[in-house]
C-alpha cells in the first residue's frame, strides 16, 4: 500500500466511524483455553494543525482490553477477575518519531509504565470479563516544530501473559488530514414562522490534506423540514409521533477538496419554518468521507432521494477564517410567540364541604414552547389558595411553597409544550369559613420571553363571589 493510499484509508476510517455514530465490535469468541483478549482503542487519529484550546495534557487515545463474557457480581456484590496472573502490555510509537510528541504518563494508571523513548511497557495482574474494568489509560499526541501535514504513523500495541491469547491493535496517527469547520449562520432580519430560510451552508479546510469525497448532514427540530430538492440529497422527514425527533438531510459530493480552502454551495439549502415553529434547532456538518463509502450511511433509516437537479461545492475565495466554527448549529424562528393562559373557577360553597376546584392551563399558540436548548425544563405556575380554606388534595405535578414563597403551591409543566397544549390542576379544598368573594389566583410570577398575551397569565378562584367579581 502507498503511504497516500494508506492516509486516505485512514481519513475514510476515521471519519466515516465519527459520522455514523458506531463503532466496530470484536466478534465472540469461544470460551477456550489459553483465555483470548483483545486490546481496544481508537483506529485513527487526525491530528490537527491547529489544536483547539482546552484541557491541557488530555489524552486522544484511550486503551483497554475486552475479554469474553460480562462483568457479574457475586451474591455479595462483589465483581472478580476472571484471571489473576502477571501480563505485559507493549506500546511502540517509535514510528511517530518526527511526526507527533508522544506522551505515555496517563498509562497504565497508579503504577505507571516504564518508557524507553517511544516504547512504554506496562505490567498488570487481573482481567476482568468485558471491557468496563480493563482500563490501560490514555496516550496524549501533540503536534511539534517538525510536524507537516501529511506526516503519517502508527502505535502498535501488543501483548503477553501466560495463559492468555492477545489480540493487538494498530492506531494510525495522520498529522494535517483533512479538517472541516463550519460556516457560521445568522437568522435574516425580519424573518418570521411559516418562511423558508434559504441557507448558505458550507465549510473550511484547515487541515494541511486535501481529499476526494465529502457528506453534508443537516437535522432540524420538530418546527423545521426539508423539501426535498435536490437529486444528491436523501431526505428522512421527523416521525411524526416523537415530538423531540428531527428531521434529517444527508448530501453527497464526489467533489475533491483542497487544504486550507473553503467551499459552498451552488445553490441555498432551503429550510421550512413552520407557523407553530420558534427557537428550532438546526444543525449542521461538513465530513471528509468517499462517497462510495457515505452511501452506506443511507441504508439505515427510511431515506429517500430528492427530485431536484445536483447540489454541488463551489471554491470560496478570500474566505474570512472568522466565518468558520467547529459546530454550526442555530435557533429561527425567533420572533414567534406563544400565548399561555391560566384560568381559575368561581363557586359556591358551603361551610364544612369540600369542593373541587379546577385550574385550567393552555396554550393558545400560535407557537410551541419546546425549551430545547434546557433540555426539556418544565416551566411553573404559583397557586394561591382562597381564604378560610383548607387543602384535602393536591394535583400530581405540584408542591407545596416554603416560607417567603409566591405563593401556596408551585405547579409544574412539563415541555415541550405544543402549540394547541392544554390541560386542568383539581385541587381538593375544605371550607371551614365562608367568606364573601374569598379570592386566590393561580398565576406565572414572571411574563416568559416570547409571551404573546401577558394579560391572561393569571386567573382569578373565587369562593362564594358576590355581585360581578
Amino acid at each position: 500500500m502507498t503511504p497516500l493510499a494508506a492516509v486516505r484509508r485512514t481519513i475514510s476510517a476515521f471519519v466515516l466511524a465519527a459520522l455514523a455514530g458506531t463503532a466496530l465490535a470484536s466478534p465472540a469468541h469461544a470460551q477456550e483455553e489459553p483465555l483470548p483478549v483483545s486490546i481496544t482503542g481508537p483506529d485513527n487519529v487526525n491530528l490537527s494543525l491547529h489544536p483547539e484550546a482546552g484541557e491541557p495534557g488530555e489524552p486522544q487515545i484511550e486503551l483497554g482490553l475486552r475479554a469474553p463474557g460480562e462483568p457479574v457480581p457475586d451474591e455479595d456484590g462483589i465483581i472478580w477477575p476472571i484471571h489473576t496472573g502477571e501480563y505485559t502490555v507493549t506500546v511502540d510509537a517509535s514510528s511517530l518519531a518526527g511526526v507527533a510528541a508522544v506522551d505515555f504518563s496517563q498509562l497504565g494508571g497508579w503504577q505507571g509504565c516504564s518508557v524507553d523513548g517511544l516504547v512504554a511497557t506496562c505490567s498488570d495482574y487481573e482481567i476482568y470479563a468485558g471491557q468496563d474494568f480493563n482500563d490501560l489509560g490514555g496516550i496524549r499526541l501533540d503536534v511539534t516544530d517538525e510536524s507537516a501535514a501529511g506526516d503519517f504513523g502508527a502505535i502498535e500495541i501488543t501483548a503477553a501473559g501466560e495463559g492468555l491469547a492477545f489480540t493487538g491493535h494498530t492506531v494510525d496517527v495522520l498529522v494535517g488530514g483533512p479538517e472541516l469547520l463550519m460556516k457560521q449562520l445568522t437568522e435574516p432580519e425580519g424573518f418570521q414562522a411559516g418562511d423558508t430560510f434559504q441557507a448558505p451552508l458550507g465549510f473550511r479546510n484547515v487541515g494541511g490534506l486535501g481529499g476526494d469525497g465529502v457528506v453534508l448532514r443537516i437535522s432540524g427540530s420538530r418546527g423545521l423540514s426539508f423539501p426535498s430538492t435536490f437529486s444528491n440529497c436523501w431526505y428522512e422527514p421527523r416521525d411524526p409521533d416523537d415530538v423531540l425527533g428531527s428531521s434529517t438531510a444527508v448530501c453527497i459530493f464526489d467533489s475533491e477538496f483542497a487544504g486550507e480552502a473553503a467551499y459552498g454551495l451552488s445553490a441555498p439549502f432551503p429550510i421550512e419554518t413552520a407557523g407553530f415553529a420558534l427557537y428550532d434547532v438546526m444543525s449542521y456538518s461538513f465530513s471528509a468521507v468517499p462517497a462510495e463509502q457515505a452511501r452506506a450511511l443511507l441504508t439505515e433509516g427510511g431515506y429517500q432521494a430528492g427530485d431536484g437537479s445536483a447540489l454541488e461545492l463551489v471554491r470560496v475565495p478570500d474566505a474570512d477564517p472568522a466565518d468558520y466554527t467547529r459546530y454550526a448549529e442555530m435557533d429561527l424562528p425567533t420572533a414567534n410567540t406563544f400565548d399561555l393562559d391560566l384560568t381559575g373557577e368561581r363557586m359556591r360553597a358551603r361551610e364544612g364541604s369540600t369542593v373541587s376546584v379546577d385550574i385550567g392551563f393552555a396554550n393558545r399558540g400560535p407557537a410551541w414552547l419546546a425549551a430545547l436548548r434546557s433540555g426539556g425544563e418544565p416551566i411553573s405556575f404559583w397557586v394561591d389558595l382562597p381564604p378560610g380554606t383548607t387543602v384535602t388534595a393536591v394535583p400530581e405535578d405540584c408542591r407545596p411553597g416554603w416560607e417567603g414563597a409566591e405563593g401556596d403551591y408551585l405547579c409544574f409543566i412539563d415541555t415541550p409544550i405544543l402549540e394547541d397544549a392544554s390541560r386542568t390542576f383539581t385541587f381538593g379544598l375544605r371550607v371551614d369559613e365562608v367568606i364573601k368573594n374569598a379570592t386566590g389566583r393561580a398565576f406565572f410570577a414572571y411574563t416568559m420571553p416570547n409571551e404573546g398575551n401577558p394579560a391572561n397569565d393569571s386567573g382569578a378562584i373565587v369562593l362564594n363571589p358576590v355581585g360581578k367579581h
